[in-house]
Order: structure tokens, then C-alpha cells, then sequence
């Protein structure tokens, strides 16, 4: 995705008339009493983060989706430190996190009522990735400090998600990127010299992969077919037709920056076609197209496959069943999806200014590395490089010797700082490559049409890939401006 641009400074105005110095005056006037209607970065910005002189005392409430480091999380504990450091300072504020229930569907939903109808008092909302335009073109998420998101540090494609309409609007929490999961131990039964698959890693190889495992006689009694993914009828469809999509046409964004459809019949004919390769029966096991993320995970577990596209998030939970003899983990050939959440500061907040302040410290350096070390997908570079001593998260105390919810010894692999082992050569270079789901304000209508559309592709009577991009195309411009 390209860069937002940046304002451009306009030729040098005429000298002011009288009653307009006047005017300006009593605007100046007003902000400094706290009566300004609100600037280019909102109230939260006024003061690069830190609590505005009209911040009300009292809790910042931070509505999230499920923490997947379980009970008493890395968020958690990040919020707790930073309630620590507040008491501290005697400073009369404190954050609260409350866990939002149901998908993230559910959870969208219940976020926009509440904001929209003011029913509850939230301070900081953690957004998925492709919220942001809808909740920033809506009003009701405040404009932040560009110096939040415009920082070298932050992966550009990450930051990227941040930005609406030439402004910053969130400030990325945790990324995330499809990866794919892999069984070392069947490659090796399969007679594949290197079972340690890299980023050159084709589609066609892996075909071939799934080839020569299917051809040994001696494989598991559990094995079905060579890999498994996301299908159903939910946005898992949507992100591995975008993965297909943008690795059949390079630069294909489907929106333009102002969430117009820009796409034609052409280029969703070629991305219907890889998709319909990547997924067909040969290869896929036929339960996908009914999975989630939960069914496909399980499914994999099971041995019912060799090769997963999932997230980060479940490398902690696949080495608590698998040796690193057994299991592998590489980039998505092709292109990834991007994904994530985004925290924002809330346009009935009446602790903006402190709001943001929390924001600062929750995706700051030292939270991005114990996010990095609990399970998440950083959103930072510095979290994934550097000298491994000295570089163990700190934001929280020492690092996680053992799970976060309590189950016993940590089971994931880590290089000598304490990151997982796969962070800085397979997961950061991932996200670097990663491309983004279309942003428009109308995405819920996007991927409600992807999914519609695209789900006779393996059924029982399957239209051409053209017509179905025809289909597709007709659909997309009813759904969307163009």
C-alpha cells in the first residue's frame, strides 16, 4: 500500500484584514479555555499524548476482542503497568480492560452501537485493521499524533492500517499475517531431503510437496489430503481470496485510496483462477470449505493434513502438542494477508488527551517486545532485531518462563533474547511483505460480497472463472462506489 500523502504547505497568504485578526483571536482564545472546536489531530493530539488540562480523572475504559495469551494476558498485564506507574505519580486515572464476547462480527457490532448510541463510556477502542475507515468516516474515533504512527520503527505496511483520509486515526497494537504451518516429520517419511521449508517456497512446489506425500504407502492412517485452510463462509474466505487475488495480479488494491472499486473483470478472472488452483480437491482437504480458524487448527492437529495457513498466534499453541522435529513454520507462499488490531481513542472520551497517553505506552518499544515474547506478532522492528542480550521484555517484569495462563512450562522454541525462534527471520519478513484487505469505509459490504460470490466456486454446479468474475465485478459495483 502506498504511503498517505502529506499536507502540503500552500503559497504564502495575504496580510489580514482587522476584524479577521480579531476573529482568530477569540478562536485562540476559546481552545485555551477549552471551548476550540476540535484541530486537524483532535483533542487526543493536542498535547502529543499527554493528559489535555479537560481530562476527566477517573478510569480510561479499553474495550478489546479476546486476549490470545489467555487469562490475565500480556494486554493485561501491560495495562497493569502502566496503573502502576499512574499510582505512582498519584495521578488519579487508571485504565480498565473489558474483553468484548462473540466474533469479531459480534464485536464490531457491539463497539458501533455503543459509540454510536453513547450507551457505553468507552475511552479506547482496539480495532481490527479493517475498521478503521468505517469507525473513522463515522466520527467516532478521534484524529491521533501523526508522531504515533509516522516513526521509522513501525513496519510501513503495519502503519500503513492506521491512516484515513490523510490522517492517523489508530495506532497499531499487534500485527498479524498468514503463515503456513508444516509436519517436518511427514516430509522426512515422504523422502524430502530439506523438511525445512524458506521463503522460496511456491505454490507449485508445495503442490509438489503434497504430491510426494501422497504417494507413500507408509504415511500416518490419520493423513486425508496435503493442506487445509479458512473457507467457510465468514471473512477466513475473504483472506484467503485476497492472499490469491494479490499473488495471481502484483499491485491489485481493489479500492482506490478514497474506498472507490477500482477493480475489473479482467484481474478478478486471474484471482478467481489461482484461487480455485490453490483450493482444488487434489490437494485441499474437503473440509476446509467449511472451516474456521478453530476447525482447520484442529483438523491439523489431528494429522488429517500436512500443511496449515494460520496465524501467529498459534505457533505457542501448536508446540504444546508438536516437537520442533515436528513442526515447521514458514512464509505463505505468495502473498499474506495483513491483519491486526489498531488501538483509537473514542470521539465521547472524556480522557482523550490521556487516553492517548495510555496508547503511547501500550505500543511503545518495551510493550511491543512483551508482545512479541507472549505470542503477537509485533508491530515494531526494533521488537524482532537487535542484540538478543539486554533486549528481554521489561515493561512487565521478566519473561515468560512459563505460559501466561498458568499451564506450566513455556513450550515455544526462543532464540537467546527470549523471542520466538521463528520472529526474526520468518514472521518479520512476512509482515513486510504482507499486503492489506481493501480500506474502505464500506468493507463489511466488501467482504459480505466476496463471500456471497465467491462460494460456488467448488460447489456442484461451478461457473467458469469468468463468469463468476463477471458475477463478482457486478456485484462489487452494486456494493461499493466506483
Amino acid at each position: 500500500m502506498t504511503r498517505p500523502r502529506r499536507l502540503r504547505a500552500g503559497p504564502s497568504a495575504p496580510p489580514l484584514a482587522l476584524p479577521l485578526v480579531l476573529l482568530l483571536l477569540v478562536v485562540v482564545l476559546a481552545a485555551c479555555t477549552g471551548g476550540g472546536t476540535r484541530g486537524t489531530e483532535g483533542a487526543a493530539g493536542a498535547s502529543a499524548g499527554s493528559a489535555a488540562p479537560s481530562d476527566v480523572t477517573g478510569v480510561i475504559m479499553v474495550a478489546s476482542g479476546r486476549d490470545v495469551t489467555g487469562k490475565n494476558g500480556i494486554r493485561q498485564q501491560l495495562i497493569d503497568a502502566w496503573n502502576l506507574r499512574e499510582q505512582r505519580k498519584n495521578s488519579g486515572f487508571e485504565a480498565r480492560l473489558v474483553e468484548l464476547s462473540g466474533s469479531a462480527d459480534e464485536q464490531r457490532s457491539q463497539l458501533l452501537g455503543a459509540l454510536q448510541s453513547r450507551s457505553a463510556a468507552y475511552d479506547v477502542v482496539n480495532l481490527d485493521v479493517t475498521w478503521v475507515p468505517e469507525f473513522a468516516t463515522a466520527g467516532l474515533i478521534e484524529p491521533l499524533p501523526r508522531d504515533l504512527v509516522d516513526n521509522p520503527d513501525i513496519i510501513p505496511s503495519v502503519a500503513g492500517t492506521a491512516w484515513w483520509d490523510g490522517k492517523v486515526y489508530a495506532v497499531p497494537f499487534n500485527s498479524d499475517v498468514g503463515l503456513l504451518y508444516y509436519r517436518r516429520d511427514h516430509l522426512k517419511r515422504a523422502g524430502v531431503e530439506r523438511p525445512d521449508l524458506d521463503a522460496d517456497l511456491t505454490w507449485n512446489k508445495l503442490r509438489g510437496l503434497v504430491e510426494a506425500l501422497d504417494a507413500q504407502p507408509a504415511r500416518p492412517d490419520t493423513y486425508e489430503k496435503g493442506w487445509t485452510t479458512q473457507l467457510a463462509a465468514y471473512e477466513g474466505r475473504t483472506v484467503n481470496a485476497v492472499e490469491a487475488f494479490a499473488s495471481a495480479v502484483p499491485g491489485l488494491e481493489l479500492v482506490d485510496e478514497n474506498g472507490r472499486y477500482t477493480g475489473d473483470v479482467d484481474e478478478l478472472t486471474d484471482g478467481i483462477a489461482e484461487l480455485r488452483r490453490r483450493t482444488e480437491t487434489a490437494y485441499t482437504l474437503q473440509d476446509a470449505h467449511s472451516s474456521d480458524e478453530g476447525a482447520s487448527l484442529s483438523d491439523f492437529v489431528e494429522g488429517r493434513t500436512a500443511f496449515l495457513r494460520h496465524w501467529p498466534s498459534e505457533y505457542r499453541t501448536l508446540y504444546r502438542t508438536f516437537s520442533e522435529e515436528q513442526l515447521g513454520v514458514a512464509p505463505l507462499p505468495g502473498r499474506a494477508v495483513l491483519g491486526g488490531q489498531n488501538l483509537a481513542v473514542t470521539g465521547v472520551s472524556q480522557r482523550k488527551g490521556k487516553a492517548a497517553e495510555l496508547i503511547r505506552f501500550l505500543t511503545g518499544k518495551e510493550s511491543e517486545r512483551c508482545l512479541l515474547e507472549a505470542g503477537f506478532a509485533a508491530t515494531r522492528i526494533s521488537a524482532y532485531e537487535g542484540d538478543a542480550a539486554g533486549k528481554r521484555c521489561t515493561a512487565v517484569g521478566p519473561g515468560p518462563s512459563a505460559s501466561p495462563t498458568g499451564e506450566g512450562a513455556d513450550p515455544v522454541p526462543r532464540d537467546g533474547g527470549g523471542r520466538p525462534a521463528y520472529a526474526r527471520d520468518i514472521l518479520l519478513p512476512a509482515l513486510r511483505n504482507a499486503v492489506q484487505r481493501p480500506r474502505t469505509p464500506l468493507y463489511g459490504a466488501f467482504t459480505q460480497t466476496f463471500i456471497a460470490r465467491l462460494g460456488p466456486l467448488h460447489g456442484d454446479d461451478m461457473p467458469s472463472d469468468e463468469d463468476l468474475a463477471e458475477q463478482l465485478d457486478k456485484a462489487l459495483r452494486k456494493a461499493l462506489p466506483h
